[in-house]
C-alpha cells in the first residue's frame, strides 16, 4: 500500500475514532433534534443559506465516512427545510457522500481485491459491465443491504464513477422523498394528538410500505427490460406449457391439472424421462438382480452348503425392460390425459416468452415451465469416436455381458454400475481421476465402498485420468495418465459415467438469451423463475441437485408460483435434501457431512454407532456399516447424518423427518423402535450421543444417593 493510501486510511480512522470517542452520535438522534428544534428553526429563519450549507456538509461527512446517522439526518432535513428543499439538499448530499465513500474504497482496496481474487471476480465483473447500473439501481431502490455497505462494495467493482453517481442519485430519490416527507411531519408533532394526525399517519405508512412499492417497481422494470422486444398476446390458449415429461415435468403438469388449469405437456422422446427409462428404475432393477446373485454366492453364511444360480445376461436385461414396462403406465400419456393434461409428443421450440411451437403449431400460454432434464456428459477423449462406447443412457441396450469392462467415473452412477457388472461376472476396472471414489462423501465413507469393491475383485484405479483410446491389432486400449506416467489398459467394453449435462440446447433458450450458470444449468431465482418472470425451470435442467426427488420438489414451486404467483410466490426450500448411493453397502445422507462442515467452518460434534453391534444386522449377516451424526456442540440439534449399511436409504428417513421438523436426538432416543429391526440403529446412535453428554457430577451424586439408600 502506497503512502497516499496509508494517509487516506489514517485520516478516515482518526475521523471515525473522533466521532465515537466524543460520542458525537448522540447528536444525531430525534430526541436531540427535538430538544434543539426551536433554536435550529430560529437560526434557519435568520440564516437559511448558512443552515443549508452546514447541514449539507455534515450530511456529506457522515455518508462519506460511512458513519451511522444518515437516516436520522434525512428526517431532520425534512423537519428543517420542508419537503422540496429538504429533498434537494439530502438527495445531492447523500449522493456526493456515497460517491466519496465509493471512490475511497476503490482507491484503497480495489487493486488488491481484484488482483487477489481475480478468478472469483471474473463472473461478477462481467455482470457489472453488462448490468452494473441496473444492479445498483435495484439495491438503491430496494435496500437489501445498508447503503454504506453498497458504497464500499461497489467501489471494489469495475463500475464507472459517473455511472455510480447518476444511478445513486436517481435510485435513492424515491426513498429520500419518503423519508424527508416523514421528517416534515415529525416537525409538526407537538402533542399526543399530533402523533395521530392524518399527515403523520400517512407519512409513516408510506415509510413502511415504500420497500414493497419499490420492490414492485423493480420487478416491473426488470420485466420491461426482458419483454420489450416481444409482443404479449391479448389472450392465451393455455395457462401453462411444460417442456419435458420427466419427474419435474410430470409433477408440474399433475399439479396444474389438479387445480384445474389448462396445461399442455410436451415430450420429444419417452414419457417418464431419464428416471423411468434409463436412470432410477432400470439401475435399481439391475442392482436387485446383481444383489440376489451375490447373496447366492454367500450361501454358507446363511447355513446352506452351496447354492448355484444359472443365468443368461440377456434375460437379466430383459427383466429390466419388463420392470420399465410395468411402471410405464404410471407416467403414460393415457394416465395424464385422464388427469386433464394435454400431452403432445414432439419437439418444442420456445418462440417468444408466451408462445411455443410444436409439430408446426404455435401454442400461446401465460407461463412456461422448462423441465428438459439432463443427459450423460461425455468428455473429449482422443480416439473415443473410433469405438462404440456406452453411457448410463445406452448401457441398457447390452444383451451380452462384457468380458473386460472399463467404467470411467467414481460418482454414484459409476459405482452402482461397476458393482453390478462385477457381480454378474465382468472383469471390471474403474477409473477415477481424483484420489478416491464418491468425493462428496466423507473419506472414511468412500473407503468403506472402495474396500468392498476390492473384496469383490473390482480393480479401482484412482488418480488416473483417461487420456486416449487406441486400437492396436484389433485390441482396444485405454491410455491413462497417473503420476506423470502412461498406463495402458486393454478392454472389450467402455462405459462412460463421469456426470451429467443439462439439456439446454435446441429449444429456443439461445434465441431468448436466457442466462446459464457456470455449471451449465439454466439460471433461476429462488422462485424457479428464469430472467423472464413467466418462464420457469426445474429439475436437472436447473440444478443444483440432480435427483428425481429434488426435481419433483422443485416442480411444486415452479407450478404453484407460475399459476398463483400473482397472489403469493414461494421460495424453493433446499434446507433438507437427502440422497443415496445404492451400492452395497448403501450410502444415505441428509444435511451436512464432516467435510462440508469443515469447508463451511461450522462447529460440530460427531457421534457414531457401528452396525456390527446391531442384533438385526447380525441376524441378517449384514453386520457392517455405521451411523454418523453431526450435531451442534453440546446440543442434540442435528446438523447432518450419514448412514452406511443395509437399507441405509430407508433408515435415513427418520433423520430427514427430524431435520425437517427440528427434532433432536433426545426425542429420537425417547421414541420406541421395534425390536429387532435395522431402524434401532438410529435409536442406539442417539443413545451414544446421550452417553457422551451425561454430566459426570450428576452421576457421582446419583451414585452417592443410591449408596445412602442401601445403608
Amino acid at each position: 500500500m502506497n503512502k497516499n493510501k496509508i494517509s487516506l486510511v489514517v485520516v478516515f480512522f482518526i475521523a471515525i475514532t473522533f466521532f465515537f470517542i466524543f460520542d458525537l452520535q448522540s447528536y444525531f438522534t430525534i430526541d436531540f433534534f427535538r430538544s434543539q428544534q426551536t433554536a435550529i428553526s430560529g437560526y434557519y429563519n435568520v440564516h437559511p443559506l448558512n443552515t443549508a450549507i452546514i447541514f449539507f456538509f455534515i450530511y456529506v461527512a457522515i455518508t462519506g465516512l460511512s458513519l451511522p446517522g444518515a437516516a436520522i439526518m434525512t428526517l431532520i432535513g425534512g423537519a428543517i427545510f420542508g419537503l422540496l428543499w429538504g429533498t434537494v439538499i439530502v438527495s445531492f448530499a447523500s449522493t456526493i457522500g456515497a460517491t466519496i465513500a465509493f471512490i475511497s474504497s476503490r482507491f484503497v482496496l480495489r487493486g488488491y481485491v481484484q488482483e487477489r481474487f481475480s478468478k472469483n471476480l471474473k463472473a461478477i465483473n462481467k455482470g457489472m459491465k453488462k448490468d452494473g447500473a441496473f444492479y445498483l439501481f435495484t439495491l438503491r431502490l430496494v435496500p437489501l443491504f445498508p447503503f454504506f455497505i453498497i458504497n464500499l462494495v461497489m467501489g471494489l467493482t469495475t463500475i464507472r464513477v459517473i455511472t455510480f453517481f447518476l444511478v445513486s442519485q436517481i435510485g435513492m430519490l424515491p426513498g429520500t422523498i419518503v423519508y424527508v416527507n416523514a421528517g416534515t411531519q415529525i416537525a409538526q408533532i407537538d402533542s399526543l394528538r399530533g402523533i395521530l394526525s392524518p399527515g403523520v399517519i400517512i407519512a409513516f405508512t408510506l415509510l413502511g410500505i415504500f420497500p414493497l412499492i419499490a420492490k414492485k417497481i423493480v420487478e416491473i422494470s426488470r420485466a420491461y427490460r426482458v419483454y420489450k422486444n416481444y409482443k404479449k398476446p391479448r389472450q392465451f390458449d393455455r395457462n401453462l406449457i411444460v417442456i419435458g415429461a420427466g419427474s419435474a415435468g410430470l409433477v408440474t403438469a399433475y399439479i396444474a391439472a389438479a387445480v384445474k388449469a389448462k396445461v399442455t405437456l410436451i415430450e420429444k422422446d419417452k414419457m417418464g424421462g431419464d428416471c423411468l427409462n434409463t436412470g432410477c428404475v432400470p439401475s435399481k432393477t439391475l442392482i436387485r438382480s446383481a444383489r440376489f446373485l451375490s447373496h447366492s454366492q454367500r450361501a454358507q453364511e446363511f447355513g446352506f452348503r452351496s447354492a448355484h444360480v444359472e443365468f443368461d445376461f440377456a434375460d437379466v436385461m430383459e427383466r429390466v425392460q419388463r420392470i420399465i414396462r410395468t411402471i410405464e403406465p404410471h407416467d403414460s400419456i393415457e394416465r395424464y390425459t385422464e388427469l386433464g393434461v394435454e400431452c403432445i409428443q414432439g419437439k418444442a421450440w420456445i418462440r417468444t416468452p408466451w408462445s411455443v411451437e410444436v409439430n408446426g403449431q404455435t401454442l400461446t400460454t401465460q407461463n412456461i415451465v422448462i423441465a428438459a432434464g439432463a443427459r450423460p456428459f461425455v468428455p473429449a477423449i482422443a480416439g473415443l469416436d473410433k469405438i462404440i462406447y456406452y453411457t448410463s443412457d445406452s448401457v441398457w441396450s447390452l444383451r451380452v455381458l462384457p468380458g473386460r469392462l472399463i467404467v470411467l467415473g467414481g460418482g454414484p452412477v459409476g459405482c452402482e454400475l461397476v458393482q453390478c457388472f462385477a457381480r454378474f461376472g465382468s472383469q471390471v476396472t474403474q477409473i477415477e481421476m481424483f484420489s478416491r471414489l464418491l468425493l462428496r462423501e466423507d473419506p472414511e465413507i468412500s473407503e468403506i465402498v472402495m474396500n468392498k469393491f476390492k473384496e469383490e475383485g473390482i480393480t479401482v484405479l484412482t488418480n488416473h485420468t483417461a487420456k486416449e483410446i487406441v486400437i492396436e491389432n484389433g485390441k482396444k486400449i485405454l491410455v491413462c495418465e497417473s503420476q506423470g506416467k502412461d498406463i495402458r489398459i486393454e478392454f472389450d467394453t467402455l462405459l462412460v459415467a463421469v456426470g451429467r449435462k443439462a439439456n439446454t440446447e435446441g429449444y429456443g433458450l439461445e434465441e431468448l438469451h436466457i442466462p446459464m450458470t457456470p455449471q451449465g444449468t439454466i439460471e433461476v431465482n429462488d422462485y424457479m423463475q428464469t430472467v423472464y418472470p413467466n418462464i420457469y425451470a426445474c429439475g436437472d435442467v436447473a440444478g443444483p441437485y440432480l435427483f428425481t426427488h429434488t426435481a419433483a420438489h422443485q416442480a411444486w414451486y415452479a407450478s404453484v408460483n407460475a399459476l398463483f404467483g400473482i397472489f403469493r410466490k414461494f421460495k424453493a426450500d433446499y434446507s433438507v435434501i437427502p440422497w443415496a448411493t445404492f451400492t452395497e453397502p448403501e450410502i444415505a445422507r441428509v444435511g451436512l457431512n464432516e467435510q462440508e462442515a469443515k469447508e463451511k467452518n461450522i462447529a460440530y460434534e460427531i457421534t457414531t454407532y457401528g452396525m456390527d453391534d446391531l442384533d438385526r444386522a447380525i441376524a441378517d449377516e449384514e453386520a457392517h456399516g455405521l451411523v454418523k451424526i453431526l450435531t451442534v456442540p453440546g446440543k442434540d440439534r442435528i446438523l447432518g447424518v450419514t448412514i452406511v449399511g443395509e437399507h441405509a436409504a430407508d433408515l435415513i428417513t427418520e433423520y430427514i423427518s427430524a431435520l425437517r421438523n427440528n427434532i433432536g436426538l433426545n426425542r429420537i432416543l425417547g421414541t420406541i423402535h421395534i425390536y429387532p429391526t435395522l431402524a434401532e440403529a438410529n435409536k442406539y446412535a442417539a443413545g451414544n450421543w446421550k452417553k457422551a453428554h451425561v454430566p459426570a457430577k450428576f452421576l457421582k451424586w446419583v451414585e452417592t444417593y443410591h449408596s445412602w439408600r442401601r445403608d
